[in-house]
């Protein structure tokens, strides 16, 4: 047992020696391989290192090439941006400038626009013919898109510079030859002189001299002739006369002219004025009609009244009816029913009597509707006759312009004749059916007392019989 212990001893220790024997062999050849590598290493070390010695010059050399590029890429970007945001603050400013003379073109172009729309409105009429073509091409060029501003200005510049010429022309007078409308409607060609603020003028076809003066719808200027205009011809002629001067600028001429008649104003109202006026015509017919209707009423006088109870009270009812029939108009057809049914009760001759009075009224208020009508009607004829006048004016407006404010003036004080027709039609067709309806109501209430008269006296005497 003891041998077999040591022989497994042995044996055990033999097992353990042999694998460290093996490990010691092992770590040696590892060790050898590994000063191999680590000397193969430290040599490829160094050829590294002496290879980046050698390319490291260039390659630093390279870097400072491209830092300095880099740097002047840097510059050239900075000043090519102040370039950039010097020029977008001078693109900003020649902007800002060109808005400003814009705006200065459009303020300047505006004025003379002005200037060439009311530049016939401030000369004399008469001097249009002059003048003309020079302002319609000014006026032609303000609503012709096509043409430059450059163009525009041109030709309002021109109407400038004719009128600066007038200016001075104005300063001594001057003459021109022209048209003119003589008072008898022809149209006379003369000579005009400009002397201040007049305008004078002596025709070459006839002894016609005068002033001139605007007239509506009149397509050269009116002529007026001066009761001391005989040095006019003379003044025209030779430049020295006594002429005669309107202090008020020839307004006294357009006050003059502008006093329509009462038929030219009807004329201006146009059918509608016709319609009104027609209206009016009828109910003043209708009014007089019914005003000497109603003066020729005839009520029956309280004496009268009396006359007839007198009888009844003496039971002569002959005398009684002769009486009631003396008595002319309605108030005696009442007493004359009234003596024929006066044996009724009080209640009877009341409804018999009441029936005569319901049987006049008609006729004393027949024909007043039509006059409270036309009192009515007149103001609205009148409003529609302004309403289509002023549709009118303002299709006139879009056709012709609003250049000429003295024919726009003319138009609208054109349609509002028509309201003004009206309400002279109304007021007095309000009065006159207040007036004839105050009478008639006047009328039935003396007819009603001489009923109630009557009724009264016909019971007082029955109960005095009893």
């Amino acid at each position: 047992m003891q041998a077999i212990s040591k022989t497994l001893l042995a044996l055990a220790l033999a097992t353990l020696a042999l694998p460290l024997g093996l490990a010691a062999k092992t770590f040696d050849s590892a060790s050898s391989q590994a000063d191999a590598d680590l000397k193969a290493a430290l040599a490829e070390l160094t050829e590294v290192r002496e290879s980046i010695a050698t390319e490291k010059i260039p390659l630093i050399s390279e870097v400072s090439t491209l830092e300095d590029q880099v740097r002047q890429k840097s510059d050239e970007l900075n000043r090519l941006r102040r370039l950039r945001d010097n020029s977008d603050l001078g693109l900003n400013r020649l902007r800002e400038q060109v808005e400003a003379i814009q705006s200065q073109n459009e303020y300047a172009g505006s004025l003379l626009d002005e200037f060439v729309r009311s530049f016939e409105t401030r000369i004399d009429y008469s001097e249009t013919q002059l003048y003309a073509k020079t302002a319609e091409e000014a006026r032609l060029a303000l609503d012709d898109s096509d043409m430059s501003t450059t163009e525009r200005f041109e030709k309002q510049i021109t109407v400038i510079g004719v009128a600066l010429d007038r200016l001075q022309e104005l300063i001594g007078g001057y003459t021109f030859e022209g048209n003119a409308l003589a008072p008898t409607g022809e149209i006379e060609t003369g000579k005009f002189a400009v002397f201040g603020p007049s305008v004078y003028f002596a025709s070459t076809q006839s002894e016609l001299y005068g002033v001139t003066y605007n007239k509506l719808n009149a397509a050269v200027s009116a002529i007026a002739v001066p009761e001391n205009g005989a040095g006019i011809r003379q003044f025209i002629e030779s430049g020295e006369a006594n002429i005669p001067a309107d202090a008020t600028l020839g307004k006294a001429l357009k006050i003059q002219a502008g006093n329509d008649s009462i038929a030219e104003q009807i004329e201006k109202g146009g059918s509608v004025g016709a319609v009104i006026i027609g209206l009016g015509g009828v109910c003043l017919v209708i009014g007089v009609f019914k005003f000497f209707e109603v003066i020729c009423f005839k009520t029956p006088k309280p004496e009268n009244v009396q006359t007839v109870l007198s009888h009844l009270a003496n039971g002569d009812l002959d005398a009684a009816q002769k009486a009631a029939s003396t008595i002319s108009g309605a108030g005696g057809a009442l007493l004359t029913i009234g003596v024929k049914y006066a044996d009724e009760k009080r209640g009877t001759l009341e409804e018999i009597l009441y029936e005569k009075i319901l049987a006049a009224r008609p006729k004393l208020e027949r024909f007043l509707p039509f006059i409270a009508l036309t009192a009515a009607a007149a103001p609205l004829l009148g409003l529609l006759g302004t309403v289509t006048g002023m549709i009118e004016t303002f299709n006139l407006i879009t056709i012709f312009g609003t250049g000429d404010a003295k024919s726009l003036s003319g138009g609208i004080s054109e349609a509002l004749i028509t309201t003004a027709l009206g309400l002279c039609v109304a007021i007095p067709a309000l009065l006159l059916h207040g007036l004839l309806a105050r009478m008639a109501r006047q009328k039935i209430g003396d007819l009603e007392q001489t009923a109630v008269g009557f009724i009264n006296g016909v019971a007082a005497f029955k109960h005095d019989k009893k």
